[in-house]
C-alpha cells in the first residue's frame, strides 16, 4: 500500500531530512509515526502527498510508483489518500454537509452520488444532526469529526492523520481515536503522526519511530517510547 526504497530527502540549503528510509505498510495497517518534532515525520507525509520528491530511492502507493511522476497525475494521486490535520482546515464559509460535499465535487463526483454519500458518511461520524450548521458552530471534536468526514467520503484506500488529536482535549481525544480505529476495521489503511505517548501506548499498533531522518524503530503492538 505505502512503500519507501532506500530514500533520503535533501533540501536545496544542505539539510537533510530523510536519510535512507526503507518501510512498507500493507492494507489495513494501523501504523503510528513518531518521533521527536523535526525528526522528518512531517517530511515523510508530504513525500507520500506528493507535495515534496524525494531526492533519491523509490517510493509507491497504492501498487504504483509514484516517484517521479509528471504534475498532472498528482491530483490523482491523491485521490487514493484521505487526510486530516490538526487543524482542521474547514472552509468557514461552508457548511458541515458543504465541507464534505466539497471534497467529493472537487474530484468530479455525480451529485447524485454526492447526495447519497454525504450523509453516510456523516452518520458514520456521528454528525448527521449537524449538517447544516458551519464551522463556527461546533466544537473542536466536532471541527475533526467533519474533517475525518471529508477525508474519508471518496473512500481512499489510504487516510493520513497528522496530529490529529493535537489540539483536543483528552476526552475528545479518545472519540477521535475510536473514529480512527473503526474505520480502520473496514479496511483502511491509516498512518497517524503524534506525539500523544497515552494514545500509542495505549492502543498497541504498529510503532515506527523516527529520529534525524532515520528510522530508528518498527516494532508490532508498539508503545511510544523505548523501554530503559
Amino acid at each position: 500500500m505505502i512503500k519507501f526504497i532506500n530514500v533520503d530527502k535533501e533540501y536545496a540549503n544542505g539539510v537533510k531530512a530523510l536519510s535512507n528510509i526503507n518501510l512498507s505498510i500493507g492494507k489495513g495497517d494501523f501504523v503510528f509515526l513518531v518521533g521527536p518534532s523535526g525528526a522528518g515525520k512531517s517530511t515523510l507525509i508530504k513525500l507520500i502527498l506528493k507535495e515534496e520528491n524525494p531526492s533519491s530511492g523509490r517510493i509507491y502507493l497504492n501498487n504504483m510508483d509514484i516517484t517521479n511522476v509528471k504534475n498532472r497525475r498528482i491530483p490523482y494521486i491523491r485521490r487514493n489518500v484521505g487526510v486530516v490535520f490538526q487543524d482542521f482546515r474547514l472552509l468557514p464559509n461552508k457548511t458541515v454537509y458543504e465541507n464534505v460535499a466539497f471534497a467529493m465535487e472537487i474530484v468530479g463526483s455525480h451529485p447524485k452520488e454526492i447526495r447519497r454519500s454525504v450523509p453516510t458518511v456523516l452518520g458514520m461520524v456521528n454528525l448527521s444532526k449537524k449538517a447544516d450548521c458551519y464551522p463556527d458552530q461546533l466544537s473542536g471534536g466536532e471541527h475533526q469529526r467533519v474533517a475525518i468526514a471529508r477525508a474519508i467520503v471518496n473512500n481512499p484506500p489510504v487516510l493520513i492523520a497528522d496530529e490529529p488529536t493535537g489540539n483536543l482535549d483528552p476526552d475528545t481525544a479518545w472519540e477521535i481515536m475510536k473514529l480512527l480505529r473503526d474505520i480502520n476495521r473496514r479496511g483502511t489503511t491509516v498512518l497517524m503522526a503524534t506525539h500523544a505517548k497515552d494514545i500509542v501506548d495505549a492502543m498497541q499498533k504498529r510503532v515506527i519511530e523516527i529520529e534525524k531522518g532515520v528510522i530508528v524503530r518498527d516494532e508490532e503492538k508498539g508503545v511510544y517510547e523505548h523501554e530503559i
